[in-house]
């Protein structure tokens, strides 16, 4: 007697390429069509030469991240493109039988680099990299890597059902099967979508690990309590919320945090929504890519990772980025970020897996955080044991555990508890829907025009949205491009933040942020300088620079702002320093720490400045201290009391 064709007998004979994608319902969508490798995002093939709107599942790799500038080990990894010709859904219940159940064995498992070896790669970055100033977060990968025998397209048929069995919480699990190339995994975190003009960005950040048994409300607890990892997921959504303020109109708004839980792993998330009417091409180009697997600010992340990883990412921390034709024209965007994802090429698996270092992060714990990660793909494609009380308990419907019991562990008393006592730390400016063009009517910079100069951290795109919040006009223009006549003629120019050593005589950013913050000063002209621009200032006054004993990277700290207490979000390696109790040096005015004489704010005639980042989400009392210190500016400039 003939089998019975299966759903998938018609689609492995054609050998076309073909993608699997479960993402969240009970279907599994099924794409199939040609594939196109492209050079740049904006070549996407999202319309036919007869007008006709494409379907486009692209792979867009790490290195795409040259399109913003930034640099990368290049491994011409292709943008590669399956334009679908047909999209059809099958049901998981009928889709599974049909699915491959043999083991696939792996020969010479282990990761590239030896935890003594990535230990040693961790507390560089913590000591040369964070501790002197050039960023707040950086992710640092390896990849797990073993030999396969199995035939490629068998062993990724056997993974993905292993993931549809066993995985849950995952925003999408796919196969995307395209020659000489398989992708089989399961990404928690939805990167960016776009839908009927509205973007939605998903940080996700902070790893637990599940004991044996599973995730209770116990030792959850534990995990939601620790400094570090909710200082990781705060920095996260400042990195996103950057980038939200760049491609959306009303910058984008917060909402959570949430419980992510997944089989064997829970992380802690915010949404992030705003409204744009961009290309959903540009919106992905601008908001390459997650500050989750790359870090703070994003240009030095890229340069870091060049400086430590020893390798390309290929499609590490890229997107699969879905782009369907809308019923009211263009297209929506769903795009997850590349993660717990497994590669399969030439016989070689490869599972490359990073973690996210920050002032507080142990080596030690950094590389049991890579174990965790990969043995929570390798456990959820069936290459190593799963732990079978967990996956269990996950499908027990009476079990206060697990992904099928989310609610029931969001809504326990002390984890909610700890999950809202998050926001009471955070600006309400972009916890709270805004009546932006009320406001900016009665602002300090109604009719006004205000320059953002670029430093190289796109916290500046945050600071602009607040500018105009406060009614001003703002350009924003990077300091390699911003010339001498602009400078000149904004009624305002804000010389905004950056990485680095502001003391550093060899940097071309520091020297041309240094010629900004002069000429303002010597014409009297309104200037607020911010974070490396406020160093640079103090500089140029007369007043000393130091490195901090421990660097205040996302660190939220109460201090007095001439006299008024603000809770103000730091990120600095470097201070300008005072002697305790100096309240003036001539004609300026010093906000210091009564001990240690640290300057956390200044002001004289025509200029204000801070330390701290009054656009992140870490100062309470931004807007208000910024509104001061602009009002300060612009009324004190002589040319203003003319």
């Amino acid at each position: 007697m003939t089998p019975s064709p299966t759903p998938l007998d018609a689609l492995l004979r054609s050998g076309r390429p073909f993608a699997l994608l479960a993402r969240g319902g009970a279907t599994v969508d099924v794409l199939t069509g040609d594939v196109v490798d492209v050079p740049l995002l904006a070549d996407i093939p999202l319309i036919a030469e007869d007008g006709t709107p494409h379907e486009v599942l692209a792979l867009v790799p790490y290195r795409q991240v040259v399109e913003r500038g930034f640099v990368c080990h290049d491994d011409e990894a292709p943008l590669r493109c399956l334009v679908v010709d047909d999209h059809t859904e099958i049901d998981i219940a009928d889709l599974l039988p049909a699915l491959p159940v043999e083991p696939v064995d792996l020969r010479e498992a282990g990761f590239d680099l030896s935890d003594e070896a990535y230990a040693d790669i961790v507390r560089t970055v913590i000591a040369d990299e964070i501790g002197r100033g050039e960023g707040a977060n950086f992710v640092i990968r390896r990849d797990f890597t073993a030999s396969v025998d199995t035939d490629p397209l068998t062993a990724g048929l056997t993974w993905f059902r292993a993931l549809l069995e066993h995985e849950r919480g995952a925003y999408w699990t796919f196969l995307v099967s395209t020659p000489g190339h398989l992708a089989v995994g399961a990404s928690p975190e939805a990167h960016v979508s776009a839908q009927a003009g509205v973007v939605t960005m998903n940080p996700i950040s902070g790893t637990f690990r599940h004991p044996a048994g599973g995730a209770t409300a116990e030792t959850l607890t534990e995990f939601l309590s620790s400094t570090k990892e909710t200082e990781e997921l705060f920095m996260v959504v400042d990195e996103e919320l950057k980038m939200m303020s760049a491609v959306c109109s009303d910058g984008g708004r917060i909402t959570g945090p949430h419980l992510k839980e997944m089989s064997r792993l829970t992380h802690t998330e915010y949404m992030l929504r705003g409204h744009s009417a961009m290309d959903p091409r540009d919106i992905l180009r601008e908001t390459m890519f997650a500050p989750t697997v790359t870090g703070s600010p994003m240009q030095n992340a890229c340069t870091v990772i060049e400086r430590h990883e020893r390798a390309p990412r290929g499609y590490y921390s890229g997107v699969a980025a879905l782009f369907t034709p809308a019923a009211g024209g263009g297209h929506d965007l769903d795009a997850p970020i590349l993660i717990r994802t497994a590669y399969l090429v030439d016989g070689r698996l490869r599972v490359p897996v990073g973690a996210t270092l920050v002032r507080h992060s142990d080596p030690d714990g950094e590389v049991g955080e890579t174990h965790g990660k990969a043995a929570g793909v390798l456990g959820a494609i069936g290459a190593i044991p799963r732990d079978d009380a967990a996956r269990q308990a996950a499908l027990d419907e009476d079990a206060p555990v697990g992904p099928d019991a989310r609610i029931a562990l969001a809504e326990d008393p002390a984890i909610a508890e700890l999950l809202a006592a998050r926001n009471e730390r955070l600006a309400p400016f972009w916890l709270n829907p805004q009546d932006g063009a009320a406001d900016a009517a009665d602002g300090p910079g109604a009719g006004l025009s205000a320059l953002v100069v670029d430093a190289e951290d796109r916290f500046t795109t945050m600071l602009a949205h607040q500018l105009r919040h406060l009614g001003f006009a703002v350009t924003i223009a990077p300091w390699a491009e911003v010339t001498d006549a602009e400078v000149e003629a904004a009624d305002l120019v804000v010389s905004g933040p950056g990485p680095g050593d502001p003391r550093d005589g060899e940097s071309p950013r520091i020297a041309r942020m240094r010629e900004v913050v002069a000429a303002r000063v010597a014409a009297r002209t309104p200037l607020l300088a911010v974070c490396l621009s406020h160093q640079i200032l103090a500089d140029t006054l007369g007043i000393d620079l130091a490195p901090l004993a421990s660097p205040h990277q996302g660190l939220q700290k109460r201090v007095d702002v001439f006299g008024t207490p603000a809770s103000i979000g730091f990120y600095n390696t470097f201070t300008a320093r005072v002697a305790p109790g100096t309240a003036r040096l001539g004609a300026t005015e010093i906000s210091a720490d009564a001990d240690s004489g640290d300057v956390y704010a200044m002001r004289g005639p025509g200029y204000a400045s801070v330390q701290g980042h009054l656009e992140s989400i870490l100062s309470r009392d931004g807007l208000e201290t910024l509104d001061a210190l602009v009002r300060h500016a612009l009324t004190t400039a002589p040319r203003h009391e003319d």
